[in-house]
């Protein structure tokens, strides 16, 4: 039987499997997702050479058990495999002692009637929903694929001097409002952010579309795609991330006049608006704003 469909999903993500997997929540799914996700996610294990195979296969679980329809399909063929076990267990049983007998008679009755092996048929049986299994499989992966291949260039190009970053899923065709710049002081690994807590962090807001890491050794920064302009808004207004470590969440390119009304009324006593600054000015400014949250932080503690 193919790998894929002996793998248990709900296993990887560490969750019960059988009857009490298939009645947990999509929440429950997703939590356990997260949690199993910074346990494994290679920036954790640098040494382990399977780390990024482990993930992958993580990733894919999820997928899997959060798809309604593939999910259903595992359950279905879960169930047909405990089934499974079940009869074969009993026939075990029955085929001990006095019993052999009995059942030998049995099956050479059933033989005799030209009736159907029922292990064949079981066979078929388990073999139709394994192919059934493994196209729903093929469809998540294609599904996962296609996403992926949307955002690559996230990643490869320039845009607005941000070095080897770029916000461009499909040439020019990305929003930029929709884009936040984030920077942050880096005081270790431990104090640093991982995509996976941005991704977290900015949720609260709407949907995040992706995350890219961009650090050095001064201070780390993102890209932050947010599915609406909304969203991306409202995450610059209210978010200021870890305490001991603040978040400065600025938008990448400044709304259009249209979208001013959008924008949180900022207190009388803010500092003016610093959207025209570039280059090294910008820099300066986003230095400065960092040392405030810090002070502000080292305050409240």
């Amino acid at each position: 039987m193919d790998i894929d469909t002996d793998i248990d999903h709900y296993a990887i993500l560490g969750l019960p499997s059988g009857e009490e997997g298939s009645k947990l929540t999509e929440k429950e799914i997703s939590k356990a997702y997260r949690v199993k996700a910074l346990e494994l996610h290679p920036d954790k294990r640098p040494d382990d050479p399977n780390a990024h195979i482990n993930f992958q296969r993580l990733k894919t679980s999820y997928e899997m058990l959060k798809d309604e329809k593939a999910r259903k399909v595992f359950d279905e063929f879960l169930k047909f495999k405990r089934e499974k076990l079940r009869r074969q267990s009993e026939l075990d049983a029955r085929r001990d002692g006095k019993r052999r007998k009995m059942v030998s008679d049995l099956e050479e009755r059933e033989r005799a009637a030209f009736e159907p092996d029922p292990s064949a048929k079981a066979r078929e049986e388990e073999e139709r929903i394994a192919r059934k299994l493994k196209e729903e499989i093929a469809r998540i992966r294609a599904m996962h694929a296609s996403k992926g291949a949307e955002t690559t260039s996230f990643s490869k190009t320039k845009m607005g001097g941000l070095g080897k970053e770029s916000v461009g899923t499909a040439g020019a065709g990305l929003d930029k409002e929709r884009v936040l710049k984030v920077s942050w002081e880096k005081f270790g690994q431990d104090y640093s952010y991982t995509a996976e807590r941005l991704r977290e962090l900015f949720s609260k807001f709407g949907d995040v579309e992706d995350v890219v890491i961009k650090g050095s050794k001064k201070k780390g920064s993102a890209l932050v795609v947010m599915a609406t302009k909304d969203a991306a808004v409202a995450a610059t207004g209210n978010l200021s991330g870890d305490l001991s470590n603040p978040l400065l969440v600025l938008p990448l390119q400044p709304l259009h006049p249209t979208a001013a009304t959008e924008v949180p009324t900022a207190p009388k006593s803010a500092e003016p608006d610093h959207s025209h600054l570039v280059g090294a000015a910008y820099q300066s400014f986003e230095d400065a704003v960092l040392k405030k949250l810090q002070k502000a932080a080292k305050k409240q503690n």
